[in-house]
């Protein structure tokens, strides 16, 4: 394998922006995409064949996780605003841009939100490689702007890998497709309003290939790319397409979300016919709707800011964990976001969570890990899962009855209790299914009724509840 290409130190690009000038840096740019490109363009050799079952393991495997930690984090922690909207906007651009002089997270432990991560009962963690203000954490040999040049001087990336491969997480990364900070991007803070002056965008095409293709080969293996600001105008169907076939030729079993191109449907997230699907669908600050011909995963934050601020609202204990089921039950995987603070540690009240949300896990995981939403779509009374030739009822709301009576299905329902083992009655007609728990027999979050059948669970049809009378 070649080695990376590495500009002379003189050659990169610095930080503060006006530390060099747009022209002279363009032009630097330049000569770093071709050559740089000579290098990360030559794919990894695999049979097609080979990769597509790598590509099916890793979808599969992804989906049975069902839950994932998802991190905002950098310089603009110290500020307490958020991650790159801020930039222009709430914090000026050159304060904001040099917010990395001094950024020290000396308290920064990767295995601690690591062990974090996994005692929440996540599975795989997707950390902000690079956001819309283009500040890198990682060690990139592309740009200065870079968490090697801040007082911490810690490979933060690495550090994080290699602590969530101890600990059997898959590790993934969040990359903005769009950059407000690089003069090549046709647009700038804040928010993409504004214009630079000389732009490149196939110059800039090559940075960002050169970047993902250096994340891609120090970081492997690496599970997943998690695309974002595909949405504004500089980026087209073709990059797209170009991009996602650029990144499989280098990581054949890697997973990649809609957003590395057009036809993305707003916060909603689904992706429109005929656009780049990639491998998921990204609902954002919303759960997505039932949908299972084709995978989905919800990003939601634990509190309302992507990036860390000093007392945010932090959901509740039955609000995340009836969003995680909510979920599960609508076919899709759940990326719950904390956002660090700026000494390097997760703020104790959202571990608690994570960590309330990992024991109610250890209790009823079986309901939620290795399942496929459905067939009760989710509805006021609840939403269920099933695998094998078992449904699990995940009852979040009750009336005034014990009763709670769903339709009818083609299938005969051999037994009914409570997760815990507790038998109930039930009753079962050709119009409807009636299960009755005991008052002092439910959760006062979720109540878990396991119901096994004479067949599998999966050849039952999607079914709407639309007479819901618990």
């Amino acid at each position: 394998m070649p080695e990376v290409f590495e500009p002379p130190k003189s050659q990169r690009m610095m930080w503060p922006p006006t530390h060099r000038s747009p022209f002279r840096l363009a032009a630097i740019t330049e000569v770093l995409v071709w050559i740089g490109i000579v290098q990360f363009l030559r794919p990894l050799e695999a049979a097609p064949a080979e990769m597509s079952k790598a590509h099916a393991k890793a979808l599969q495997h992804w989906r049975d996780s069902r839950f994932g930690l998802f991190i905002h984090w950098g310089p603009v922690s110290l500020k307490g605003t958020e991650i790159g909207w801020s930039r222009g906007a709430q914090v000026p651009i050159e304060d904001y841009d040099r917010l990395c002089q001094q950024f020290n997270p000396s308290n920064f432990n990767a295995t601690a939100w690591a062990k974090t991560a996994k005692a929440a009962g996540m599975k795989y963690v997707v950390l902000t490689s690079k956001h819309h203000d283009g500040f890198c954490i990682w060690n990139t040999k592309f740009t200065d702007y870079n968490i090697m040049n801040t007082p911490f001087r810690r490979d933060v990336v690495k550090e994080l890998a290699d602590a969530c491969r101890r600990q059997g997480l898959v590790f993934g990364l969040y990359h903005s497709i769009c950059d407000w900070r690089h003069p090549d991007y046709p647009l700038g803070s804040p928010g993409g309003k504004t214009q630079k002056t000389t732009p490149n965008m196939d110059r800039y095409s090559g940075y960002l290939k050169n970047q993902l293709a250096e994340l891609i080969r120090n970081y492997r293996p690496l599970g997943l790319l998690w695309f974002d600001g595909e949405w504004e105008a500089p980026w087209t169907h073709e990059r797209g397409v170009d991009l996602d076939q650029f990144v499989r030729s280098l990581e054949p079993g890697i997973l990649i979300n809609n957003r590395v191109g057009k036809g993305r449907a707003g916060m909603a997230g689904t992706t429109s016919a005929g656009a780049l699907p990639g491998d998921f669908d990204t609902p954002e600050q919303r759960i997505g709707n039932f949908q299972n011909d084709r995978p989905w995963e919800s990003c939601i934050t634990i509190c309302r800011q992507w990036a860390w601020k000093p007392n945010d609202r932090l959901k509740s204990r039955k609000e995340c964990l009836e969003t995680l089921v909510r979920t599960a039950g609508g076919d899709g995987n759940l990326l719950l976001n904390v956002g660090p603070m700026p000494n390097g540690e997760i703020e104790a009240r959202q571990v608690e969570r994570l960590l309330e949300i990992g024991r109610w896990l250890k209790k009823n995981g079986e309901s939620i890990y290795r399942t496929r939403g459905g067939p009760f779509k989710p509805g006021a009374w609840g939403a269920s899962t099933h695998k094998g030739n078992t449904i699990f009822l995940h009852v979040l709301k009750w009336g005034e009855g014990e009763t709670i009576e769903l339709p009818a299905i083609e299938k005969r329902i051999l037994k009914c209790s409570l997760l815990n083992g507790r038998r109930l009655h039930w009753k079962q007609t050709r119009e409807e299914v009636g299960i009755t728990v005991p008052r002092g027999s439910r959760d006062e979050v979720d109540t878990i009724i396991v119901m096994k059948l004479d067949g599998s669970a999966s050849d039952i049809a999607p079914i709407d509840v639309a007479t819901e009378k618990p």
